[in-house]
């Protein structure tokens, strides 16, 4: 039906004739002459159309916005003066002899010029419409691009692309599942997966040696700004392998990626310690563009007459770290003030701060509501900080996690709103994970999942846990995780120790893992992998904002599909052949359950 896409033409097809289809993006009628702009998945052209050739030129006068045509003509230069080297297609131009309309419109909920503003619920309600956007074509044409090139490097690393089960059962990964009823087996229940994990894992005992997968992957998680319930992974297992030899490959995949699809050499992948990225920066994955550390200040704060700070420096559970701002003192009160709010989103009780006016003075010099309190260690506190005139401090005092979290926002925030950068990709592996994580209660819960190899003996493992590490590491991206795996466990009575810890006991692990617990035994190999996030690579990667902009049809935030309307109601004919019987009323009527 056509020979060319618009964004293909150029000036070596001059004097050729072309057939195009596509979508009128804009339409001008000048003194006669009709211009059409098509539009198609490569870009767009200008079409003109004479009123000697009456047919094609009555079909063009009644085009509107959005009609879908099939246009054949000549391709000519574009005269002179009326040239747009902005544009790809822009010093050419195709002279129309015939102009069929395939299919009309009505006028779209919204222009998809660069010059419509509309708001992403009515942009997700009338998705296809949104597609149409060169933005958004561009973004998933990246994202197939991103695709094509990590499967041609791992192939050529020897990976084999094997499917993994969508219907499965539950397993312990960090969130809740999606839940299948089954038909024939009443009362039971599909779980969709979180990963592939366990499946790659017995691929691995199978002796497939390298698999990969780009993998559909499901999590009912609480509303967060940026997850998705439905999201894809490259994931990948290896055997006979140790830390290095997965960090390697995926870092080399990574590099080949940026240089492929962006032409972006990347700068050094340094390691770090989990622990020490907690101590400098707060976060698990922080972003090495900003210059900005957390300083411990927990010593100088001891026997200060101010329990803000002093409670939290005698806690065994509390910190007390300072973030200096080099010439944040120009912050205005108000700023400070909003600051403030943001750290409370995460727990922090307040935001107190220091402005170093003027060093020399002593405390004098420096101007904060809390600066009374700390006449015998400001000396102190601003050699450590290296402070100097025009510097502002703030400091977190709490439990150690809200600080983590509070002050490590802030440091996110602040880079962003100053524009402190001094990269523009800043690479990192977090490394020496801990096993297992407390929560308020004291119970232990696997950091990663209880498939990591600890780095230590079960022994030493089962005495004392909470100081235990893992064999993990996750890969950084501008404070992005991009992907994290571990070697995994398999030894069988390694397996039962981590699930012991867990307090997992032996027929609940018969019962939910004794595939894998069987397969263990049956000499399962060394091996490891890793699984990146595909929509925040390619999030990334386009500059989108969020992933939803990079995945073509996404949910919101509350998990819903607003072009579809799902998730929706079923028939009551639908739940009794599920055995399934609604507690609640449909969501369309009034309840007081």
């Amino acid at each position: 039906m056509r020979s060319h896409y618009c964004g293909q033409l150029n000036e070596t097809l001059v004097g050729h004739d072309v057939t195009l289809c596509g979508w009128v993006h804009r339409r001008r009628d000048h003194g006669g002459v009709i211009f059409l702009d098509m539009r198609d998945r490569d870009g767009i052209a200008q079409v003109v159309v004479d009123p000697d050739t009456a047919e094609a030129f009555a079909n063009a006068d009644r085009a509107r916005n959005e009609y879908v045509l099939r246009i054949a003509g000549r391709v000519r230069p574009r005269p002179e003066g009326t040239q747009n080297p902005d544009m790809p297609t822009g010093m050419i131009e195709v002279l129309a002899h015939d102009v069929d309309v395939l299919n009309t419109a009505a006028t779209p909920p919204f222009q998809l010029d660069e010059h419509g503003k509309v708001g992403e619920e009515v942009r997700l309600t009338h998705r296809y419409i949104d597609l149409r956007r060169p933005e958004m074509i561009d973004k998933l044409r990246m994202r197939s691009r991103i695709s094509h090139s990590v499967r041609a490097f791992l192939e050529g690393q020897g990976f084999l692309d094997i499917e993994t089960p969508i219907l499965t059962r539950a397993t312990p990964e960090g969130a809740r599942d999606y839940l299948v009823p089954s038909r024939t087996h009443a009362g039971s229940f599909f779980a969709l997966p979180q990963s592939p994990q366990l499946f790659k894992q017995l691929l691995m005992v199978s002796g497939f040696d390298r698999y990969y997968q780009i993998a559909k992957c499901f999590r009912d998680e609480d509303l967060r700004a940026d997850r998705q319930p439905e999201f894809t992974q490259i994931d990948l297992e290896a055997s006979f392998v140790e830390e290095n030899d997965i960090m390697d490959v995926t870092e080399s995949m990574i590099r080949a990626l940026f240089k492929d699809v962006l032409e972006v050499e990347l700068p050094d992948f340094p390691r770090m310690p989990y622990a020490e990225a907690m101590r400098r920066y707060g976060s698990d994955k922080p972003d090495l563009r900003i210059p900005l550390e957390l300083v411990d200040v927990d010593d100088l704060m001891k026997d200060v007459d101010f329990k803000v700070f002093s409670g939290p420096a005698n806690a065994s559970d509390g910190r007390v770290a300072a973030l200096k701002v080099r010439g944040g003192a120009t912050l205005t009160r108000k700023e400070i003030d909003d600051y403030t709010r943001f750290v409370g989103i995460y727990g922090a009780k307040g935001l107190a701060w220091i402005k170093v006016n003027e060093r020399d003075k002593g405390i004098e010099g420096l101007q904060s509501p809390i600066v009374k309190f700390m006449e015998g260690v400001v000396d102190a506190l601003l050699d450590r900080l290296d402070a100097q005139d025009g510097d502002i401090i703030f400091f977190g005092a709490d439990k150690t996690r809200v600080v983590n979290e509070a002050i490590g926002a802030l440091r996110v925030k602040l880079g962003e709103d100053l524009d402190l950068y001094t990269q523009d990709w800043a690479p990192l592996w977090v490394v020496d994970f801990p096993m297992f994580e407390a929560d308020d209660n004291g119970k232990l819960a696997a950091l990663h999942h209880p498939f990591t190899a600890p780095s230590c003996s079960g022994e030493a493992l089962k005495a004392d846990p909470a100081q235990a590490l893992s064999r993990a590491y996750d890969m950084v991206l501008n404070g992005t995780e991009l992907g994290g795996g571990s070697i995994r466990i398999h030894d069988q009575a390694m397996q039962r120790a981590v699930f012991e810890v867990l307090g997992i006991g032996e027929a609940e692990a018969e019962e939910k893992f004794g595939f894998l617990l069987d397969a263990l035994k049956y000499g399962a190999p060394p091996h490891g992998g890793l699984a990146f996030g595909l929509d925040r690579l390619v999030m990334l990667m386009t500059g989108a904002r969020t992933i939803r902009e990079v995945i073509a049809f996404p949910k919101t935030q509350s998990a819903a599909c607003l072009m579809t309307d799902a998730p929706g109601d079923v028939s009551s004919e639908q739940l009794k052949e599920l055995n399934i019987r609604l507690r609640h009323k449909a969501k369309t009527e009034t309840t007081s359950e």
